[in-house]
């Protein structure tokens, strides 16, 4: 009899986040595959389970799974998780999951934990139908490429993105996808969990000037593109209204963009077209 392929779902941050079955699985299967073994060793321990692991992640992936699929036909039960979240999700596990269908191994889910669903139903986005892209190619070419053929999908955008790059994707969903209704939730159900809702120019705005991003982020950008009325007022006009103020020019430049609904890299071109051309 061929072993079964357990696909087991673990907290993406707070530890108690597991479910009893979860635990019962990982207790009790022969092999624990893991994308980090040292990171899924600590939940391990903390739950006093002591079941055999090995590492199953995107560099041994290919000639892992070969092993891995001649274990499971000889009957070892085997479970798969990822350092946080569910298997296969923008993780490794499809290969395997693929591999045991072929050769008839029954392939069970163990459910729980997913950092894009936890972020979808605390966003207040419309929920109906929502559309995952993993990861947003890193370079900005073909992040702009993605975003265009994304612009007609008629459900909530999600993405999960990193730290370094958070500013340069609201940017550009922002200038390719139009002024929609946005969130950016941020180290979800950990000691510094953060979600910012907003429009995509204020959050574009926002993370620009913010440096120190940090963590496990998860961008979701509504279907429906906000019609604003035309405002006629120039973003000159209010830069120089806000410096009189006190403002220094930066802080200007910024709250004026937000009370245009501009990016801020959107504002700053038209500030100095309208410099440059004063009618």
């Amino acid at each position: 009899m061929s072993g079964t392929l357990y696909l087991v779902a673990t907290p993406i941050g707070n530890l108690a986040d597991i479910t009893h079955r979860a635990l019962q699985v990982l207790n009790d299967v022969d092999l624990i595959a893991c994308e980090d073994t040292r990171h899924t060793h600590k939940l391990l321990n903390h739950y006093g389970i002591n079941t055999k692991t090995i590492s199953y992640h995107e560099h041994n992936e290919q000639q892992r799974a070969a092993e891995l699929i001649d274990r499971l036909k000889q009957g070892t039960s085997i479970a798969i998780v990822s350092d946080a979240g569910t298997p296969s999700i923008s993780d490794p596990g499809f290969r395997l999951v693929r591999a045991a269908i072929e050769n008839e191994i029954v392939v069970v889910p163990v459910p729980g934990p997913s950092a894009l669903i936890a972020a979808l139903i605390a966003a207040g986005l419309p929920t109906d139908e929502f559309f995952f892209a993993g990861f947003l190619p890193s370079r900005p070419n073909a992040r702009r490429a993605r975003l265009t053929e994304l612009q007609s999908v008629p459900g909530t955008l999600i993405f999960y993105e990193a730290p370094h790059r958070l500013a340069a994707t609201l940017t550009d969903a922002y200038e390719i996808l139009g002024e929609r209704e946005a969130v950016v939730a941020r180290e979800l159900t950990k000691l510094h969990e953060e979600i910012r809702r907003g429009r995509l120019s204020q959050l574009t705005a926002d993370y620009t000037e913010k440096t120190d991003v940090r963590g496990e982020i998860v961008v979701l950008i509504d279907r429906n593109v906000i019609d604003l009325p035309i405002k006629s007022t120039s973003v000159a006009a209010l830069v120089d209204q806000f410096e009189r103020d006190g403002m220094d020019h930066r802080a200007a430049l910024k709250k004026a963009a937000r009370e245009l609904g501009l990016s801020r890299a959107e504002a700053y071109r038209k500030l100095l077209s309208e410099k440059s051309d004063p009618r």
